[in-house]
């Protein structure tokens, strides 16, 4: 009986073949946990629910500091502290600034000195280097899928003129397929793919941030209007006051002058019937 090896994830038993290479899950934890990019580091992690979209880290991260803004340096959104995320700001310590990537030619790809650590020989950047490293492991696969499949086509044709009697399909070889143009094709197809998707991904985060400037702007204008209308409100009110004070002393004052008048006649009349008296 064949060895059976427990999920990580559900603990029951499988063949190993059942399980997969990296985290030791099965079929139906794959399926039910996929592994997906973090809506903000975009890291790799295991899903734990379909509503589920960043990672842990950045989940506690959002708690302690709230919601990230885009790295002013590869523009993911996951500045945390300040203007640069995490990744960039530990790179630029310990790399010193930043150059150009060759790939999306953006300022955030990190020199580290060592043509090793180079893709092919070529500067990239973070994400760059992930997606040129996914091209190169589809590439591989699509070319083991075509070696197999030549070499099973070949042993076909074998047999076929084994039995036919004929001999010219012994020079068929399934390096062929392996060294025509198609594998090259199947390599430019799969980075452009690669390419599409970030672009896609920039040009989505973009919108957001679009968007979120927007809203800020539509909102900071209703708050402008709101205090205007209040200010001129305020104002209106102050004129009226003013306008209905103004106009109370106007006529007090014009009753004091109606008084004085009255007591400066009345005054003149008294003089005059004592000087007539005698």
């Amino acid at each position: 009986m064949a060895a059976l090896y427990a999920c990580t994830k559900c603990h029951q038993r499988f063949p190993f073949e059942a399980l997969s290479q990296g985290q030791q899950l099965c079929k139906e934890c794959r399926i039910a946990h996929p592994v997906v990019k973090c809506t903000y580091c975009r890291t790799e992690y295991q899903q734990e629910s379909k509503t589920n979209t960043i990672c842990k880290k950045c989940a506690q991260n959002v708690q302690l500091y709230g919601t990230p803004k885009p790295c002013q340096y590869c523009n993911i959104i996951a500045a945390f502290i300040g203007n640069k995320c995490q990744r960039c700001t530990n790179s630029e310590k310990k790399y010193g600034p930043p150059y150009s990537c060759e790939q999306c030619k953006q300022q955030c790809a990190f020199d580290r000195k060592d043509d090793r650590k180079k893709v092919d020989g070529k500067l990239l950047c973070w994400l760059c280097t992930l997606s040129y490293k996914r091209v190169l492991q589809k590439t591989k696969e699509q070319r083991k899928h075509l070696s197999s499949s030549s070499r099973a086509g070949h042993q076909e044709k074998e047999q076929y003129s084994r039995l036919s009697g004929g001999s010219h399909y012994n020079s068929f070889s399934p390096d062929l397929a392996l060294d025509s143009p198609g594998t090259d094709h199947f390599v430019i197809i799969a980075q452009l793919k690669e390419e599409v998707a970030t672009l896609k991904k920039m040009l989505h985060q973009k919108d957001q941030m679009i968007l979120e400037k927007e809203k800020k702007i539509t909102e900071l204008k209703a708050d402008f209007q709101y205090q205007e209308s209040q200010m001129r409100a305020k104002m209106n009110q102050m004129e009226k006051t003013h306008k209905e004070v103004t106009e109370q002393l106007q006529a007090k004052n014009r009753e004091l002058l109606k008084q004085a008048a009255a007591l400066s006649k009345s005054k003149k009349s008294e003089k005059s019937g004592a000087i007539t008296s005698p």
